[in-house]
């Protein structure tokens, strides 16, 4: 029983509600829909930027960034084309509900996984200078990228070919969410263990970097302006990642909203987790990074305001 009270709340980023249009809710659809909407052109407008310059297109840490924005975009949009589902109660075909579940679920472990590379390539080349160029090459980050997208795929893969062995995978229609998929109450175990190793691994990842940073500043005599950028990014990726974090606390907290047998505490709960666990650290990716970028604000700013800014004639990336 507690392995199926865990199924049922597991993932719930993705079915965040349950009920249809009721009093108050066209409302709180209509902020959802802004909302992601505005931080997707808001990233499109970022990676246009980005792709607008060789020098961001070939240097790592802003593939990386490039990626991060296309990765969040894309689990943005269909985590709302789930949220959809869910408000409008429509149900689709497994196939379909199968690929919206992959998608969105890699998606959402690519995010800390990036976080945590991003990391590695600050740390080397604060503490490895001189092998920067050698160690984080474009092919390299191109090779990371992929892996990561394979490790994040890796559990979600094998719960969508085990469903695949139902008869009815292929001919039925449901109302789409994670749980539709765990048909044994062992592999709602795997995933917890599965998600609590890689947050674990990305957390000592980027606390080492961040040590790694703050040792080699301080042993810097001169010119110790690089070191200091470099610590407080990975602070933020930290901090990010903290964010992402919180989604896993949901569950708990949705448990304990069931509990009460309050319907209107659980939807409520639901949708402002939604908010703030889901969209909340996806919106923060260009503020964060693109806007305190030196190289890469005064770009951003032209074209978010179309054109009307001036431009930098030089780009010079530290």
């Amino acid at each position: 029983m507690a392995n199926a009270s865990a199924a049922e709340v597991l993932f719930s980023y993705q079915q965040m509600v349950t009920a249809t249009l009721a009093e108050g809710m066209l409302a709180k659809f209509l902020i959802v829909t802004l909302l992601s909407m505005f931080f997707i052109s808001l990233n499109a407008i970022m990676v246009y930027t980005m792709q607008s310059k060789a020098v961001f297109k070939e240097t790592p840490r802003y593939i990386l960034f490039t990626h991060m924005l296309v990765n969040d975009s894309i689990q943005l949009l269909f985590t709302y084309i789930l949220f959809t589902y869910k408000v409008l109660v429509i149900r689709v075909m497994s196939v379909a509900c199968a690929f919206l579940i992959f998608v969105s679920t890699t998606t959402f472990i690519n995010s800390p996984l990036n976080l945590a590379v991003m990391s590695l390539e600050r740390y080397v080349a604060i503490c490895f200078p001189l092998r920067h160029v050698q160690i984080a090459t474009q092919k390299r980050t191109q090779t990371a990228i992929g892996v990561i997208w394979f490790v994040s795929s890796i559990n979600i893969l094998f719960d969508l070919f085990y469903g695949a062995t139902n008869p009815t995978f292929f001919t039925s229609d449901t109302v789409c969410n994670r749980e539709k998929f765990f048909l044994k109450p062992w592999q709602v175990d795997v995933l917890q263990g599965f998600n609590i190793f890689l947050f674990l691994s990305v957390t000592m990842i980027i606390i080492f970097s961040y040590v790694s940073i703050m040792i080699a500043a301080r042993s810097f005599s001169s010119n110790k302006e690089p070191a200091t950028k470099a610590h407080k990014t990975v602070l933020l990726h930290l901090i990010q990642l903290g964010l992402c974090s919180t989604s896993f606390l949901y569950i708990v907290i949705e448990q304990a909203a069931a509990l009460t047998g309050n319907s209107t505490i659980l939807k409520e709960m639901r949708y402002i987790n939604y908010l703030f666990v889901l969209i909340l650290p996806r919106c923060l990716s260009p503020l964060i990074y693109g806007l305190r970028d030196e190289a890469l604000r005064p770009l951003f700013m032209n074209f978010l305001c179309f054109g009307r800014r001036k431009r930098a004639s030089v780009i010079n990336i530290h």
